[in-house]
């Protein structure tokens, strides 16, 4: 791609960070400029050789940029986008990396107004438990599925930049309305954390708590490791995802209902073949998921 003249990250943390680190691996810009609301986080970030330069808003870092890219929680969108419309240049193009879209397509079209046309929603499939600058790194989207969510009213330059920009980090790029990557998502990435939460939290609240946590081993671990999330970060995206969430949590809650019914009946063949029907499709998945990062 040609390379940029400036790129502002908006929030300088995992995800935000990490898309600093490989656009600079890739050369994609000449400048990073950071914003964030920990002026902690910013100095890591330069020590780190995140970001090249700290700005004292949204508004600052979007001042002269090519592309702006706002890793914050889903809730704080509208107040950022609000600032870089501010300062944003009429050729420049806005993007995100939050877990729900819909919501946040409104929103840019409620702040941004006449550059509405110049925001692409998206949504990089790829984390970590950890959070912060610390945990950033330049091959976290290496390989990792990159969705796009732009209206009929995007500008299709715009499209192609942020595009063309995650490509150059190492995304696979995929094109979906917001309403059909939140119903996705609420399925296969809203509702595990929702449940690894939910786990970790009853046990919690247990008055042999510490037994129990004592005793537990990989399958826990391997189940409730999300539960290490950032829980500002999931509660922004539980609520603004809350319709589809919903109905996942119940149509959850009847599969396990059907589980226990056949516990409770002793009812091992029964118990049995739905167990193998899932591991047959979670065996199914992870051997297209090793093919397609290859």
């Amino acid at each position: 791609m040609k390379r940029l003249k400036r790129v502002a990250v908006i929030g300088v943390g995992l995800i935000g960070g990490s898309f600093a680190l490989g656009a600079r691996r890739a050369a994609v810009s000449a400048m990073i400029v950071g914003s964030d609301r920990d002026p902690q986080a910013l100095e890591r970030a330069v020590a780190l050789g995140v970001i090249d330069e700290i700005a004292d808003s949204p508004s600052e870092a979007a001042r002269g940029a090519d592309l702006v890219v706002c890793a914050v929680p889903v809730r704080a969108m509208g107040p950022v986008l609000r600032d870089v419309g501010l300062a944003m240049p009429d050729t420049a193009v806005v993007t995100d990396v939050g877990s729900t879209k819909t919501d946040v397509a409104r929103i840019a079209r409620e702040e941004l107004r006449e550059r509405a046309a110049r925001f692409v929603p998206g949504h990089p499939i790829a984390g970590r438990e950890t959070s912060g600058v610390d945990s950033a790194a330049a091959d976290l989207f290496k390989g990792a599925r990159v969705v796009l969510t732009p209206s009929t009213d995007t500008a299709p330059d715009a499209v192609d930049l942020v595009r063309t920009a995650w490509e150059a980090i190492g995304g696979r790029v995929t094109l979906l309305a917001p309403e059909a990557h939140d119903r996705i998502f609420a399925a296969v990435s809203h509702l595990p954390h929702v449940l690894a939460f939910a786990l970790v939290s009853e046990l919690a609240a247990r008055d042999d708590a510490a037994e129990l946590f004592g005793f537990a081993a990989g399958g826990f671990r391997d189940f409730t490791r999300i539960a290490a999330s950032s829980p500002e970060m999931w509660r922004d995206i539980s609520l603004q995802n809350r319709e589809a969430l919903l109905a996942e949590i119940d149509r959850y809650g009847e599969r396990l209902a059907v589980f226990r019914e056949l516990v409770a009946k002793g009812d091992g063949p029964g118990l049995q073949r739905l167990m193998e029907e899932a591991r047959s499709a979670r065996r199914a998945w992870g051997t297209r998921r090793a093919v397609s990062t290859e």
